[in-house]
């Protein structure tokens, strides 16, 4: 503490990211980063751009990354935004068009990042309680008794649960309120859902947030963006632009782009994140450990008959790294990214010696 830190400083509770251990030959499954390398495309484009033109200031408006993000969303250019990785995109937006006299309402177990942001701007929140299969149930985001939400944010897959909403399910939230920003922050959605943004041409009020770090495997880059229509994206532009004009940086945008425009790279290693987690349910199962509907690059499991916190450490001292949260009604599970084959073996074979 110091007493040179504002009001809001002292108030804060920061979000605490997974660890980055620097300990050789770590079999590292805690930050859910993607087993396997990026487009090679996209590494190509980045050794490009390593040039002297990064003696110059990168594009402040990353027009031709958001006209291929546009093109294959099937939107405008004029809908689509990019901020230096999703958690930044995130943050304009709890400022942009979050923030209202009413609440925000969002999940009680979801990303930790947004009660974070909550504090840091200020917001009034609601937390939700999820069903007790750890599920969002939409009738709950609606409207009732009076109440109504100023904004709604949630992710799907939601995480650290991995639980996905279906379209439909999404659909209905939207839909039903109409007087509220509602956010669907979609860092996963590429390994096993259908994207909110299928829904962009009929909801106005509907924002959809993705990330390169995950399915596109590149968490190192820093790049996120947001779909939605031009009016929210506009205010998000406004924020930016009063924040920081050049949040990407000259390899990020090249990268990125060759990244989109790799579909076939994209396609088959999101297949074998997939096929690797229906193996690696399959095997925590045998093992006696409860593990939940995932359509995310992880897993949330428990073991009825041991210690969360306490398998996490023996597994850190077996040199496998997975995250454990202590926080209400999931102190007893482990979120466990889905790595190679070869990884998730070593994980396994750590936790025989275990459980």
């Amino acid at each position: 503490m110091s007493r040179y830190w504002s009001a809001v400083v002292h108030g804060l509770t920061p979000y605490v990211p997974g660890e980055q251990p620097k300990i050789a030959n770590l079999v590292k499954l805690n930050t859910n980063e993607h087993p396997y390398g990026p487009s090679p495309l996209a590494l190509a484009a980045i050794q490009a751009a390593a040039d002297d033109g990064l003696r110059l200031y990168p594009d402040p408006n990353a027009d031709a990354l958001k006209a291929a993000l546009a093109q294959r969303f099937g939107l405008a250019p004029q809908q689509v935004f990019v901020g230096n990785g999703s958690d930044e995109v995130l943050a304009h937006a709890f400022m942009a068009l979050l923030r209202h006299e009413q609440p925000l309402w969002r999940p009680d177990v979801g990303y930790s990042f947004y009660p974070v942001y909550c504090g840091l701007y200020g917001l009034q929140q609601r937390a939700i309680a999820l069903a007790d299969d750890f599920s969002i149930r939409p009738a709950d985001y609606l409207p009732q008794g009076g109440q109504q939400a100023g904004a709604i944010v949630f992710a799907n897959p939601n995480a650290p649960t991995g639980r996905l909403l279906g379209l439909d399910e999404v659909e209905r939230i939207v839909a039903g309120n109409p007087q509220a920003v509602v956010l669907v922050d979609e860092a996963y959605i590429d390994f096993g859902g259908t994207s909110a943004a299928a829904l962009l041409g009929r909801y106005p009020n509907l924002l959809v947030v993705q990330t390169f770090s995950k399915s596109r495997s590149l968490a190192g880059l820093r790049v996120g963006f947001a779909l939605g229509s031009a009016e929210l994206i506009e205010g998000l532009e406004r924020v930016k632009n009063s924040f920081n004009s050049y949040p990407l940086g000259r390899l990020a945008l090249a990268g990125a782009l060759a990244s989109v425009q790799d579909e076939a790279h994209f396609q088959r290693s999101c297949q074998q994140v997939m096929d690797t987690r229906a193996a690696l349910v399959a095997e925590l199962e045998a093992l006696g450990f409860a593990v939940l509907p995932s359509a995310a690059n992880f897993v949330f499991a428990r073991h009825p008959q041991h210690d969360a916190a306490q398998l996490a450490a023996d597994l850190r001292a077996r040199a496998v790294l997975v995250r454990h949260f202590r926080a209400p009604r999931i102190e007893q599970f482990l979120r466990i990214t889905v790595g190679s084959p070869e990884q998730c073996a070593a994980l396994l074979q750590a936790l025989r010696g275990l459980v």
